[in-house]
Order: structure tokens, then C-alpha cells, then sequence
């Protein structure tokens, strides 16, 4: 934590090993968010192998992907994109979503941090813990 000159404080966050979320689909590595001196952002890393595919589901919260590695198709709403690196795709809340690697693919996100998930067929929602 550092003083800003101004008067507020600034967070450096270093990525640290208890930020570090493993499904079987992707790594995702939490940055900026409440838990780290976020008050209203949460950012995190994707990191997904060839051929992982994550599970079809809606996020309350505009999400901002940018692939930074690699290639993402990401499925909404029944249309699919694939998003290359360098490039940003903005995914709409409460849609339904799909995020699938056809080869090793990194991505920076952000969305607010008030953001949940559901997960069509499961019953109520959840945080993202990498987010919160």
C-alpha cells in the first residue's frame, strides 16, 4: 500500500500464489478487488489449455475480456466470436455464456465487483472468488 500524493491511497497488488483460483477448465488469477483495495473494479487473469471449454453460465455484471495470448470463442447468447490476441470483447450481463480455448489462451478481465454468477439448472448464485 502506498500514500498517493494526493491524499488517497494506492494499491500495488502483487499476484500471489492465495489468489490463485484452479478449475478443471482454467486458472484464474485474482488482481484488483474488494478483498485487495478495490472498491468498485475486480480484475483478474484467465489462463485456459488447448481444447478447455468452461461451463455455459451468466455473470450479473458487464465483463470486459481482453486475450492477450492465443485465441478465445466465446459463445453468447447462441452467437459465437472468436477474439484473438490483442483484441477485447465486451459480453453483455445476465447473458448466457460459453468460453472455450481451440488452443492455449491468456485473457485479462474486468467487470464491477458486486458481480455473481448462475449457472442454468443450478439454483441460486455465487461470487466469483477470484473477483471478490
Amino acid at each position: 500500500m502506498r500514500l498517493h500524493p494526493e491524499g488517497g491511497t494506492v494499491y500495488v497488488i502483487t499476484p500471489a500464489a492465495g489468489n490463485v483460483t484452479e478449475t478443471p477448465n482454467a486458472r484464474m488469477t485474482g488482481l484488483a478487488a474488494p478483498s485487495r483495495g478495490s472498491a468498485e473494479i475486480s480484475t483478474w487473469t484467465v489462463v485456459m489449455e488447448a481444447g478447455r471449454t468452461g461451463p455455459e453460465h451468466s455473470v450479473s455484471r458487464e465483463q470486459v475480456w481482453t486475450v492477450t495470448a492465443g485465441a478465445l470463442e466465446v459463445t453468447c447468447d447462441g452467437r459465437s466470436e472468436t477474439v484473438a490476441a490483442g483484441q477485447t470483447l465486451v459480453l453483455p450481463p445476465d447473458r448466457i455464456r460459453r468460453v472455450h480455448a481451440p488452443q492455449a489462451a491468456e485473457a485479462h478481465v474486468a467487470m464491477r465487483a458486486d458481480g455473481v454468477v448462475c449457472v442454468p439448472g443450478a439454483e441460486g448464485t455465487r461470487s466469483l472468488p477470484w473477483a471478490s
